[in-house]
C-alpha cells in the first residue's frame, strides 16, 4: 500500500513538522507500562506538529490486540510483542508487510527482561538460578495476557536451555519451579509493579530493563537495586499502523508521521531517557554509561522465530499451558 510520505528528510537527521493532513487526532494502543514513555513522546511530537491530539490506550498487548478486533479504533499500535501484531494481521487490521514499513523490523527501540530487587539485595539474587530457589518469591505478570511476561517466560526458558544443554524435561522443570515461586499473577506489567512496590510482595520483580529503571527512579533508587542477569532475551517493541482503522478515519499520513517520529533523534532521546536502548548511534553513545553490557539471545536463534514460538509455546495446549496449568 502506497502512502504519501510527509517526512522527506532522513529520519536519523531531523524532524520535519507535519503539513496538511486529513486527520488531526490519533489513538495509540500500547502496552501496559508505557504510559509515561508515550506521554513524553507525544509531547515531543506535538511540539513540532502543533494542533495534533494523541490519545492513549494501555493494557496487556494481547488484550489490546483483541480489543482492536472487537472495536477499539486505534490508528496505531506500539506493542511489545510481534505475535500480537501478527494477530491483527490475521484479522485484516494490519498489512502483511508491516515489518518492512519502518526500520529495524518496525522496532524503534529495544530492552530485555531484567531484575529489580529490594535495597541490599537481601536474598542475594544474581541470575535466573536464584529465581528457582525455595526461599525466593518472584513477581511477574500472567504470560497468558502480558507480552512483558511472555518475554520473561522465554528468557527463563532460553537460560535453562543453555544450562541443561537442551534437556527439555529439565528445562520445563526449571521454568515450572520459577512459576511456583510467583505468589500472584497480575494481568499486566504495571499491575505487577504495584504488587511489588506498593503491596511489598515478592523479593524480585522481573520486567523490562526500562521498567526497572523507571521503578527505581519513581520510588527511590535507595530502595531498590537493578540486577542484570548473565543472559537475557532481546525484547523488541514493534509498531504498526492499524490500516483498517486509519483508512476509515483518513489518518494514514498522520499515523505514518507519528511512528516515523519515534526513530528521529528527538524520539530516540525520549526513549533513552525512559530507560530504553535505542538504535540511533549518536543517541546511544550519549547514554552508553547508563546501560550495562548484557548478552542477549533472540527468539529466532533460540526458538526458531515467533511463528514457531506461537505454535509450540503459546497456542492452546502448548508448552506454556502445561507449565501455567490452573494457576
Amino acid at each position: 500500500m502506497k502512502r504519501l510520505l510527509l517526512v522527506t528528510a532522513a529520519l536519523a537527521a531531523f524532524t520535519v513538522p507535519l503539513q496538511a493532513v486529513a486527520a488531526d487526532k490519533l489513538l495509540n494502543a500500547s502496552y501496559d507500562i508505557a504510559r509515561e514513555l508515550f506521554e513524553a513522546e507525544n509531547e515531543a511530537f506535538i511540539k513540532v506538529n502543533p494542533g495534533i491530539t494523541i490519545d492513549q490506550s494501555h493494557g496487556g498487548t494481547s488484550k489490546q490486540a483483541r480489543a482492536i478486533v472487537e472495536g477499539l479504533e486505534a490508528d496505531v499500535v506500539t506493542f511489545n510483542q510481534v505475535t500480537d501484531i501478527e494477530f491483527l494481521v490475521k484479522n485484516g487490521f494490519v498489512s502483511e508487510d508491516w515489518q518492512s514499513e519502518f526500520p529495524n523490523n518496525a522496532s524503534p527501540f529495544y530492552s530485555f527482561p531484567s531484575f529489580l530487587v529490594r535495597a541490599g539485595n537481601p536474598k542475594g539474587i544474581k541470575d535466573w538460578d536464584d529465581l528457582a530457589r525455595d526461599d525466593v518469591k518472584v513477581i511477574f505478570p500472567n504470560p497468558k495476557t502480558s507480552g512483558n511476561a511472555r518475554y520473561t517466560y522465554l528468557a527463563a526458558t532460553a537460560y535453562a536451555k543453555e544450562k541443561f544443554a537442551g534437556d527439555e524435561a529439565k528445562v520445563t522443570e526449571f521454568v515450572d519451579k520459577i512459576f511456583d515461586n510467583v505468589p500472584v499473577f497480575d494481568t499486566g506489567g504495571r499491575a505487577a509493579t504495584t504488587t511489588f512496590v506498593e503491596r511489598e510482595i515478592g523479593d524480585v520483580i522481573i520486567t523490562f530493563e526500562a521498567e526497572t529503571k523507571s521503578i527505581a527512579k519513581q520510588y527511590g533508587e535507595d530502595n531498590y537495586e537493578q540486577v542484570v542477569p548473565s543472559v537475557s532475551l532481546l525484547a523488541e517493541f514493534p509498531v504498526a499502523i492499524v490500516d483498517k482503522v486509519a483508512e476509515k478515519k483518513g489518518s494514514q499520513d498522520l499515523a505514518k508521521t507519528y511512528l516515523d517520529f519515534l526513530y528521529t533523534p528527538e524520539g530516540q532521546t525520549v526513549a533513552a531517557e525512559f530507560g530504553h536502548r535505542v538504535h540511533d548511534e549518536a543517541v546511544a553513545a550519549k547514554y552508553k554509561d547508563e546501560f550495562p553490557d548484557v548478552r542477549l539471545v533472540t527468539v529466532e536463534d533460540v526458538f526458531g522465530g515467533w511463528s514457531k514460538v506461537s505454535q509450540e509455546h503459546f497456542a492452546e495446549g502448548g508448552i506454556l499451558d502445561g507449565i501455567y496449568g490452573s494457576r
